[in-house]
């Protein structure tokens, strides 16, 4: 019931992710040793962190795999998509799939990842805390990146991302409606689109084997979400939109797109 109910709006969970790269970025700088931030950092109890000092220098196969599982509770922007996906589902048994999709989904890599730093432990001997920080600070600035696009403030689609052929994804129906069709597959096609101002206009997602993050399709200023169809239309009431950008992503801010309403646009 708690999933069912809440379900927060696109820019709420794009702030979540503000909030989160904001958070790695203080990591980093504390690798980095800038000690004006030592005081902003969260740090567990003590105890906490001489058990988990403890628990690494152990010769348990299993300690390895629990302090692992523990990563899950690290602020990061996809961790926090998937949490946010596993909540909203409105089911125990249907948060409990994402979340365990996600875990065996990524274990291999951070198994590699792992086995890599500990094998390069002693080459990198004094330098790891620095290794360790420009990966962070990479990671939060790309989790800060994704917030501002899934929030729709920004969007860092290239110009030159514009598939050929939108302008044949507006069309005006017999009534006179304005149908404008995105296709979804793991990204959106076209990305950037024109279309009339002032003309009661539909947004049909076209799912042609939508997979990935561009199934959870928003368009954060207006609160839309959308769950697109694998291989089947979706459609959205966008109403009678006035003249501006109308910005589209999906629900991690990985992929994105725009729509921009013209005063007596042609198409």
């Amino acid at each position: 019931m708690f999933g069912a109910a809440l379900q927060p709006s696109p820019r709420a969970q794009a702030v979540l992710l503000l909030a989160a790269g904001a958070l790695m970025l203080l990591f980093a700088l504390d690798l980095f040793g800038v000690k004006a931030v030592g005081r902003l950092v969260p740090r567990p109890p003590a105890s906490f962190s001489r058990a988990v000092r403890q628990t690494t220098k152990g010769r348990s196969a299993l300690a390895p795999a629990l302090l692992g599982l523990a990563t899950v509770l690290v602020p990061c922007g996809v961790t926090l998509s998937v949490e946010l996906i596993a909540i909203t589902s409105g089911s125990p048994v249907a948060g409990a799939a994402v979340m365990a999709g996600f875990v065996l989904g990524t274990a291999p890599l951070f198994a590699l990842l792992g086995y890599l730093f500990r094998r390069s432990a002693r080459a990198f001997s004094g330098r790891l805390g620095i290794i360790t920080g420009v990966v962070v600070l990479a990671v939060g600035l790309w989790t800060i990146s994704s917030g501002l696009q899934a929030g729709g403030w920004v969007s860092f689609q290239p110009q030159s991302a514009q598939a050929a052929g939108a302008t044949e994804a507006v069309r005006t129906d017999a009534s006179g409606k304005q149908i404008v069709t995105v296709t979804v597959t793991s990204v959106y096609s076209p990305t950037a689109i024109t279309a009339k101002a002032g003309v009661p206009t539909t947004l049909v997602l076209h799912g042609k084997g939508a997979n990935g993050c561009a199934r959870g399709f928003t368009i954060p200023a207006l609160g839309i979400r959308e769950i697109v169809e694998t291989d089947a239309d979706t459609e959205v009431d966008l109403g009678t939109p006035k003249a501006g950008t109308l910005r589209f992503t999906c629900s991690m801010g990985m992929v994105s797109g725009n729509i921009n309403f013209q005063e007596g646009a042609t198409r």
